[in-house]
């Protein structure tokens, strides 16, 4: 990869658990699943199911091909984020919408439905007039 990933100190390069993004991307998924938290890494080592195999190929294919135009769209949210995945674009489902997220190097180790909010937050207006009991007491002028 020509992008250079740097932590949020200057002048650093990108580390999870004492490995730097190249030697994670040449490790066997079964290695990475060691420096992976727990939950993560029982899923990776249970196996990944059809669906989470697919997606995996996809990624890899998409990698060969370098182009980042279109996003993988995908309803996995349980999916765990790899050293794989990092450069490439997701297109994950929310439940109403597919939202882009980019991977970078920070978000390996967590699931791609963290990145996608399902809940929109709500700001309320000002109660009109009949909205409550008291407000029908409440003079116009």
């Amino acid at each position: 990869m020509s992008q250079e990933y740097r932590t949020g100190r200057e002048g650093e390069e990108f580390t999870y658990r004492g490995h730097t993004l190249e030697e994670l991307q040449e490790m066997e998924l079964e290695d990475v699943a060691e420096l992976l938290p727990a939950r993560k890494r029982r899923s990776i080592v249970r196996g990944l199911d059809e669906e989470q195999q697919k997606l995996l190929e996809k990624a890899r294919e998409k990698d060969e091909q370098e182009t980042a135009n279109s996003p993988i769209r995908t309803h996995l949210r349980d999916m765990p984020v790899l050293p794989e995945f990092v450069g490439l674009t997701f297109a994950v489902y929310s439940g109403q919408e597919f939202g882009r997220v980019r991977v970078e190097p920070e978000m390996i180790g967590h699931y791609l439905g963290e990145f996608q909010l399902t809940r929109n937050s709500v700001e309320h207006g000002q109660a009109g007039i009949g909205a409550t009991r008291s407000s029908k007491f409440v003079p116009l002028k």
